[in-house]
C-alpha cells in the first residue's frame, strides 16, 4: 500500500525532465562528433565505429546493469549512470583542450560512457514502473519517446548552430551539465523510487541473472515480441549510422541537421499524443501498423535525392517509433513482475539490440565496399537500379535503405499472424513468485 501511495505521475515527470534535459545534451555530442569524424576522414566507416562504440558495451552490459537496478538502490544506479557517462565526455573534452585529437580518443571516451549508460539505463526503465500506476504506462511510455525524440528533434539543429559559431569543448560541457540536471531530478524524488533490498532478498548473482533470462524466454509471447524488435533494430541501424552520410554525400552538416529536427517533428507529435491520451487494448494491432508504417516510409527514403522527399519520409518514419515502441513497452511491462523488472529490462535491453550491433558493425562496410560502388558511375546497378534512384555518391546507402524498408514490412505481415504476441493483451496482475515460474500472460 506505502508503494502504491508514493507513486505519483508528478515525481515521473520530474525523473522524466531530468532525462529530457540529459537526452538532448547526448543528442547534441552525438551529432557533434559524428560531423567531425565524417569531416576529418570522408568515410561511413568513422561515423558508424563511433556509432558502435557508443552502444556496444550499453548492450553487452545491460543484463549485468538490470540485475543491478533489482539488487541494489535504483536510485544511487542512476546517479552512478550518469556520473560515469559525464567522465567519458571529461575525458575526450580534456583531450581536445590538449590538442591532436585522434579519432580513438573518442571511441574511448564514448565507450566509457556507455559502460555507465548500462547501468542507469534499466535502473530508469524500472523505475518508471515503481512511478506509475498501471493504467500509466502508456502514457508513461509516450513521455519516455518524446524525451528519446528531443535527441533528433532539438539536439541537431542546436548543434549545428553551436559548431557554426563556438567549438565541440563548448558542446561536451553542455552535455556535462545536462547529466548534473539529470542527476538532481532524481535525488528530488529519491524516496518514490525502489531502494535497494535488504542482504535476505538477494540471492547469488547468476541466479538473479538467470530468473530475468527465465522471464523473458519461458513466456512464448515476450520472447517472440523480443525477437522481432530485434531483428527491426538490424535494420534499423543501418538507417541510424548511414542517413547522416547519405545525406552528406549531396549536401552538409547544416541540411543534415534540419532533416533530423524536422523530421523528428513527426516523433514529437505522436509521443505527445501517446503521452496525453490514455490508450489500452489492441496493443498487438498498434504494433503492426506501426512496423508497417516505418517499413514504407523507410523505403521511401532512398528514393529520390529531393531533400524535401527525405525530410518528408523521415517525418512519417518517426512518427511511426514511439507506437512500435509504446505497445512492446507496455506489452512487456504489463506481463512481468515489478520484483524482477530491473534484470528483465536488462535482459531484453541485449537481447532486442543485437540487431544494432550486427548493423553498427556491418554498415560501414555495407556502404563503403558494396551498396555504394554498384549504384556510382559505371557500377554494377547504374544501368538499372541508378535509372530509378540515381546514380552518385550515397545512392548505394539510398538502395540498402529501399531493401531494408521492405524487410520491415514483411516482418509485420508475420507478426500480424503471431497468436502469442496478441496474447500478451491480457497482462494479468502479477505477484511474486519462485524464481522457476515465470508471470504468465
Amino acid at each position: 500500500m506505502k508503494q502504491m501511495e508514493n507513486r505519483s505521475f508528478g515525481k515521473f515527470l520530474m525523473v522524466w525532465f531530468g532525462q529530457l534535459i540529459s537526452t538532448m545534451g547526448i543528442g547534441m555530442t552525438a551529432f557533434s562528433l559524428g560531423v567531425y569524424a565524417f569531416e576529418k576522414t570522408h568515410m561511413a566507416t568513422a561515423v558508424a565505429l563511433i556509432t558502435l562504440f557508443t552502444f556496444l558495451p550499453n548492450i553487452l552490459l545491460r543484463p549485468i546493469g538490470g540485475v543491478l537496478a533489482d539488487r541494489f538502490d535504483r536510485r544511487m544506479m542512476m546517479v552512478i549512470g550518469d556520473l560515469g557517462s559525464a567522465a567519458g565526455l571529461v575525458f575526450i573534452w580534456i583531450m581536445i583542450l590538449i590538442g591532436n585529437i585522434e579519432l580513438w580518443y573518442l571511441y574511448v571516451g564514448v565507450t566509457f560512457s556507455s559502460v555507465f549508460s548500462a547501468i542507469q539505463s534499466p535502473a530508469y526503465k524500472a523505475s518508471a514502473t515503481d512511478l506509475l500506476d498501471k493504467d500509466q504506462y502508456s502514457k508513461g511510455s509516450g513521455l519516455m519517446q518524446l524525451a528519446e525524440s528531443s535527441k533528433f528533434l532539438f539536439s541537431p539543429i542546436l548543434a549545428g548552430i553551436l559548431l557554426s559559431i563556438t567549438t565541440i569543448e563548448v558542446i561536451l560541457v553542455i552535455n556535462m551539465l545536462t547529466y548534473l540536471v539529470a542527476i538532481l531530478a532524481v535525488l528530488a524524488i529519491r524516496k518514490s523510487i525502489k531502494a535497494a533490498r535488504s542482504d535476505d532478498e538477494r540471492k547469488p548473482w547468476l541466479v538473479e541473472l538467470n530468473d530475468g533470462w527465465i522471464e523473458v524466454t519461458t513466456n512464448k509471447g515476450v520472447l517472440l515480441l523480443v525477437i522481432i524488435i530485434s531483428i527491426i533494430t538490424f535494420y534499423l541501424g543501418f538507417l541510424e549510422t548511414l542517413i547522416g552520410p547519405m545525406i552528406l554525400s549531396f549536401s552538409d552538416s547544416r541540411m543534415l541537421g534540419t532533416f533530423l529536427s524536422v523530421s523528428a517533428i513527426g516523433m514529437l507529435i505522436s509521443s505527445l499524443c501517446i503521452g496525453m491520451f490514455t490508450m489500452s487494448k489492441k496493443y498487438s494491432k498498434i504494433l503492426v501498423l506501426g512496423l508497417v508504417m516505418s517499413g514504407i516510409s523507410f523505403s521511401l527514403l532512398g528514393f529520390s535525392t529531393n531533400i524535401f522527399i527525405i525530410i518528408f519520409a523521415g517525418f512519417l518514419f518517426l512518427a511511426s517509433l514511439p507506437f512500435v515502441n509504446m505497445s512492446a513497452d507496455v506489452l512487456v511491462r504489463n506481463n512481468i513482475s515489478n520484483e524482477k523488472q530491473g534484470r528483465v529490462w536488462g535482459i531484453i535491453g541485449i537481447l532486442s539490440q543485437l540487431g544494432f550491433i550486427v548493423s553498427y558493425s556491418l554498415a560501414g562496410f555495407l556502404a563503403d565496399r558494396v551498396f555504394n560502388p554498384l549504384l556510382v558511375e559505371g557500377g554494377a546497378l547504374a544501368s538499372t537500379v541508378g535509372s530509378y534512384i540515381g546514380v552518385g555518391p550515397g545512392r548505394g546507402i539510398a538502395l540498402l535503405f529501399i531493401i531494408a524498408g521492405v524487410f520491415v514490412i514483411v516482418i509485420a505481415v508475420i507478426t500480424s499472424q503471431l497468436k502469442s504476441i496478441k496474447g500478451l493483451e491480457k497482462g494479468v496482475d502479477i505477484v511474486p513468485t519462485d524464481p522457476t515460474n515465470l508471470a504468465h500472460d
